[in-house]
């Protein structure tokens, strides 16, 4: 025979055998593997005769002698999540203070922590738990103010948490985080009212800052221009006494330059005017021209 043959046969033969054999121990209840937050309650007769809830593998003969193996026979093998879990309940009705039909959505955790209790003291733990928190939640709500009712989810969510706790810890929950994510209209007319409000109330606060704006633009030009026209006229009065003092220099240095400046600037001031210049010939007299 081929030794690959020889190898292989009794190794594929061990593994249906350790198979079967676990197969059968799982049967007569000689093994229990407990899964990551999962526990495994055990009861014989109608009776609870143990939990585990350690997460490996279990013997249960260990933990509960003899009375492990009729347990495949005569008794049941309950496998309970104890996993965080999540709920949210949406549009739960309530009435503000002021009577408007408002929707309220809640969200909260749960864990089982008693598997027992989970098990055997009520038989729809979860219904109860929902329906508990859902009543809860509508009379810590009702008949509040609209304001507290939008504002202060805070503290009635810890409202609400306290007034559940008791009654789902009886069930074998512990319930966690609770928190109202959701208080909205649910008349469809109110909510297009309230828009076309929020809408002309945002028009109006975006024109009041426009013009405030351009307000203000037109107060910072007319300063501007109040500044620039002083300084404006401030350079025009003191040009005359700068031309004056330089004149005066010139006439103590050399009057014919000054005349001759005089002449110049006379002359510009005549071409600038565009005024007629009646030219008269010298050595005749004024009158015989005329």
């Amino acid at each position: 025979m081929n030794p690959i043959f020889e190898i292989a046969i009794p190794f594929v033969l061990g593994l249906f055998t350790v198979g079967i054999l676990m197969g059968l121990g799982r049967m007569f209840g000689l093994y229990a593997i407990v899964g990551e937050c999962e526990a495994q309650v055990f009861t014989l007769f109608g009776k609870v005769i143990g939990t585990l809830d350690e997460p490996g593998l279990q013997f249960p003969v260990a933990q509960f002698g003899m009375q492990a193996l009729l347990v495949p026979m005569f008794g049941r093998r309950n496998r309970v999540s104890t996993a965080l879990r999540q709920h949210y309940l949406r549009g739960q009705m309530v009435n503000s203070e002021e009577g408007t039909p408002m929707g309220v959505g809640i969200w909260y955790e749960m864990q089982v922590h008693n598997p027992v209790d989970y098990l055997f003291v009520n038989s729809n733990p979860e219904g109860s738990l929902q329906a508990n928190v859902a009543s809860s939640t509508i009379s810590t709500l009702s008949n509040l103010e609209m304001d507290k009712m939008l504002e202060d989810r805070h503290s009635l969510s810890r409202s609400v948490r306290r007034t559940v706790s008791p009654l789902c810890e009886k069930w074998g929950y512990r319930l966690g985080s609770v928190y109202i994510r959701k208080v909205h209209f649910t008349d469809q007319q109110m909510v297009d009212n309230i828009t076309d409000k929020v809408v002309k109330r945002l028009v109006q606060v975006t024109s009041a800052m426009k013009q405030d704006g351009e307000n203000r633009v037109g107060l910072i030009r007319s300063e501007t221009a109040n500044k620039v026209s002083q300084k404006m006229a401030e350079a025009k009065a003191t040009r005359p006494a700068v031309v004056g003092e330089a004149l005066n220099a010139i006439a103590k240095d050399d009057p014919e330059i000054l005349e001759a400046v005089m002449e110049v600037m006379e002359t510009e001031k005549l071409l600038e005017s565009g005024a007629s210049i009646d030219i008269v010939p010298e050595g005749m007299s004024v009158i015989t021209q005329l």
